[in-house]
């Protein structure tokens, strides 16, 4: 007999155009049981995004209001702009058993490590600078200069890689996603999540 267990907390992080947001939609495709925190944002939303779906688009008055109430499991200025995520959101998913990715940058992650230190954190990288470029380049979304600022903070952002318990390379899609796959898994093999789902099992074979 197995019982409900915690859902497993995860950070993806990444520099812009890395990837992350392809492999994590892959994820949640194959896995009905991984989730995506909806993260709120002061940022206008880019062609195709949705408010509630992709993210909670607010203005920055707003965003400060729920600084001050203290809503926000973490947050971070990033371009200029606000990003947070709902702790009640989290907490609510994770309490149903379902395994919760955070999509955040290193600031974030930093937040986030002091408040659950048992999260498990991934880092993607890019295979090279100048696949990067073509990447971010190919999303046709974004000027020249934007596109220049994008890059020389992915080199900053990459500079955090080694403040995580894994790092992934994405040069062929499916193996990285096979990875991303194993860790999740490998979360959930874990001592304390067997501990509680089999816990009638373990008794009854201690017995």
């Amino acid at each position: 007999m197995t019982t409900a267990t915690r859902g497993n907390l995860f950070i993806l992080s990444s520099p812009s155009g890395a990837g992350k947001s392809s492999l994590i939609k892959a994820l949640l495709e194959k896995h009905q049981d991984i989730k995506m925190s909806v993260s709120h944002t002061t940022r206008a939303p880019r062609p195709g995004e949705n408010d509630g779906e992709h993210y909670h688009f607010v203005s920055e008055a707003d965003f400060n209001a729920l600084i001050l109430s203290k809503d926000f499991f973490e947050w971070a200025k990033v371009f200029d702009n606000y990003y947070g995520t709902s702790k009640a959101a989290v907490e609510e998913q994770l309490n149903q058993g379902i395994d919760v990715f955070l999509d955040i940058d290193w600031q974030g992650a930093q937040q986030v490590r002091k408040l659950v230190p048992e999260v498990k954190t991934i880092f993607i990288l890019p295979p090279s600078q100048q696949e990067l470029a073509n990447r971010l380049n190919g999303r046709g979304q974004d000027s020249q200069e934007v596109i220049a600022s994008r890059m020389a903070q992915a080199k900053s952002e990459s500079s955090h890689y080694n403040e995580f318990d894994y790092v992934l390379v994405n040069d062929d899609f499916d193996t990285t996603l096979a990875q991303l796959e194993h860790i999740v898994m490998a979360a959930r093999m874990e001592l304390s999540a067997q501990q509680s789902r089999h816990a009638a099992l373990i008794r009854d074979l201690l017995r």
